[in-house]
């Protein structure tokens, strides 16, 4: 079994890991042999996803742990601070970090107020910035050689969004950030690629209208919403050393929508 783990002896980062996206990311990580690190900002989410790792009975036996840390990826004390942290409690920096930390403060561009326009900008591109940057610096400190970063940007950052002109630039500063990182980074043999999910089951969907929500599916060629599941596999696969010839790619897991 131990020869079919992609990720065995790997430390992985995973922020926002305390629902949704996050959440699933971690426990397909943990199955594949990471040791996972699930930081958010909602501290009891955090928990509950290292609890659910430790009591799952899919995890491989090895020198795994996993633990929770509260996060706010905007603050860049806390960021380095958590940074830091693990790299003194696994004798390494992760060498797998998914930036998946997401808000939304949705409103009309012509009604929206400047402080929900900067609190997107702030978590979604600034914070993608601050964790990315602190770890990929203890990266090079460490001469990781087989690192991954994937940063969660959104196909609504490629094609926009009625009401999400703050959550549509930011994803689309996202998508730029990645490219341009994955071009500073190849030299020291750190990748950087992006996700972009489109319609997929997360607390951020749940709230939704329910004529909202099937007005959407009807864009969709698959006819329904994706997985939080079905985009870790993605994740997964860019973490892993299977798409080790791929950095600076945007990968689409949409189910066709907006093709």
């Amino acid at each position: 079994m131990a020869a079919s783990l992609q990720l065995s002896g790997r430390v992985a980062l995973v922020t926002g890991g305390g629902s949704g996206i996050g959440r699933a990311v971690c426990e397909l990580f943990a199955r594949n042999g990471a040791s996972v690190v699930a930081a958010d900002i909602n501290l009891e989410g955090a928990k509950t996803t290292v609890q659910k790792l430790e009591a799952s009975s899919e995890l491989p036996s090895g020198p795994q742990s996993h633990h929770a840390f509260a996060l706010d990826v905007s603050d860049k004390v806390a960021v380095r601070s958590l940074v830091k942290n693990v790299t003194e409690l696994y004798k390494q920096p992760a060498s797998v970090l998914v930036n998946s930390a997401g808000i939304t403060m949705d409103k009309m561009m012509v009604k929206m107020d400047e402080d929900k326009f900067d609190k997107v900008i702030d978590v979604n591109l600034k914070g993608t910035f601050l964790v990315t940057q602190a770890v990929s610096q203890a990266m090079i400190a460490h001469k990781t050689t087989d690192g991954s970063i994937i940063n969660f940007a959104s196909i609504v950052g490629k094609h926009g969004n009625v009401g999400q002109c703050n959550y549509a630039a930011s994803k689309a500063g996202v998508v730029a950030f990645t490219k341009t990182t994955a071009k500073e980074l190849a030299r020291y043999g750190v990748r950087c690629n992006a996700i972009l999910p489109g319609f997929i089951q997360t607390p951020m969907t749940a709230v939704m209208p329910e004529h909202l929500y099937n007005v959407i599916k009807e864009f969709i060629p698959l006819k329904r919403e994706g997985q939080p599941s079905e985009v870790a596999e993605v994740c997964l696969f860019l973490a892993s050393n299977r798409s080790s010839y791929m950095t600076g790619a945007e990968v689409e897991v949409s189910g066709g929508l907006e093709i």
